[in-house]
């Protein structure tokens, strides 16, 4: 079809498979990998994959990504939810919404949009301590009663 599947040892874990969508391959609709996809095309519409998605400094993808991790070094116009991380790389450019939960930007991308990263696996905040905060607004209410008119 359009993409190869490749065993290395070197690179991937035996089982592992690897896309690759070249760089004058233009791709529409919807896109399901297993394992690690490589962008260097251009892709309209949507992409699933559980696992690690590259788009190199040439990719262009349109549409909805739904990934275990994204890696882009090239342009993404649409919404990007990752389960693991996102990884935008010089001179990547993302136009769109991000929902992961690990989020790194290196200087020199541009990203216009807006990112939650959940707060699902946030620390809640300790009460230790906070027994001992006064509340300010009970303690001025008080002053109030002990002052005579």
């Amino acid at each position: 079809m359009w993409g190869f599947t490749a065993k290395k040892k070197n690179i991937l874990e035996d089982g592992e498979t690897f896309t690759f969508l070249g760089r004058n391959v233009e791709f529409k609709g919807v896109v399901n990998f297993e394992g690690t996809a490589r962008i260097d095309g251009r892709l309209e519409g949507e992409v699933h994959t559980n696992g690690t998605l590259i788009v190199a400094e040439h990719g262009v993808i349109k549409g909805i990504i739904s990934t275990g991790t994204l890696i882009s070094g090239g342009k993404i116009y649409g919404t990007v939810s990752a389960s693991e991380r996102v990884q935008l790389l010089k001179p990547a450019v993302l136009i769109g919404d991000v929902r992961t939960p690990s989020f790194s930007i290196e200087d020199g991308v541009h990203f216009h949009g807006m990112s939650d990263m959940g707060a699902k696996g946030r620390p809640e905040p300790e009460s230790q301590g906070l027994e001992k905060v006064h509340d300010l607004t009970a303690l001025r209410s008080r002053m109030r009663q002990d002052i005579p008119s």
